[in-house]
């Protein structure tokens, strides 16, 4: 079952192609890698499918929604966390967790009873009533993630989620991610750490606003004759001619 199809998804800007007819799809449940130079046009088509930036031209469907006539479905469907703004640091664990639970449209009944649950599954019960703030980059981390599929969302936007956090750190946060996908959330992620490609089922890499390579992990190696996906990347990248 596809969760996200595209078909010649594009975004200008007076007369800057940011996305260029991009088309792909993703699969329900896949760890999905969206990678590409900073310019290269990740964040722009992240934006359009979900639902904040209307592309120019192209289709698309996330969920089984409309990009242009179904926003406010595919936000209810979505989930979305990014290293540079996920939670509110001046509100407490629980706050955050019931704020933006609301916003997805969750009851007040069901919010509480599954905020005990998942302060218990991440070991922060005793940190419940402490501001975000204080919490260390990992915690941060790990509730950010939790937060943004807390409504069980058929699939989970993350926008280099871990930048900045120690390699032990990311490990920790990838097992989270693989066991959101075995549940069926599908997971929609850019990184710049190439070692993270490697744990994606597959990988996408912009060049200029277009998709220059689509496939497996172990499938682009072979085609691209690299060790591994850092080799991969920079064999795309060098390809630019945009700044």
């Amino acid at each position: 079952m596809e969760i996200i199809r595209t078909e010649g998804l594009t975004k200008r800007f007076r007369d800057f192609t940011a996305v260029d007819h991009i088309s792909f799809s993703v699969k329900k449940g896949e760890i999905f890698g969206f990678l590409g130079a900073n310019g290269a046009g990740k964040t722009t088509a992240m934006k359009m499918l979900c639902g904040l930036s209307r592309p120019t031209e192209g289709k698309a469907t996330v969920a089984g929604y409309d990009i242009y006539s179904e926003v406010r479905e595919i936000k209810r469907n979505i989930g979305y966390m990014s290293q540079r703004f996920s939670l509110y640091e001046d509100l407490k664990v629980w706050e955050n967790i019931r704020l933006f639970a609301g916003i997805y449209g969750m009851d007040d009944k069901t919010i509480a009873e599954k905020t005990d649950i998942l302060l218990e599954k991440l070991e922060l019960q005793e940190q419940r009533g402490r501001l975000v703030r204080a919490l260390p980059l990992g915690w941060k981390q790990r509730l950010a993630f939790s937060v943004a599929i807390f409504h069980n969302p058929k699939i989970v936007f993350l926008d280099e989620p871990t930048g900045g956090v120690d390699p032990a750190t990311r490990r920790g946060f990838w097992e989270m991610i693989y066991d959101a996908s075995e549940k069926g959330i599908t997971v929609f992620v850019t990184t710049h750490y190439m070692d993270e490609a490697e744990y994606c089922d597959r990988v996408s890499i912009m060049v200029d606003g277009k998709i220059e390579a689509l496939d497996t992990p172990a499938r682009l190696k072979e085609l691209y004759h690299a060790r591994n996906m850092d080799e991969v990347f920079h064999k795309l990248a060098r390809r630019a001619t945009r700044e």
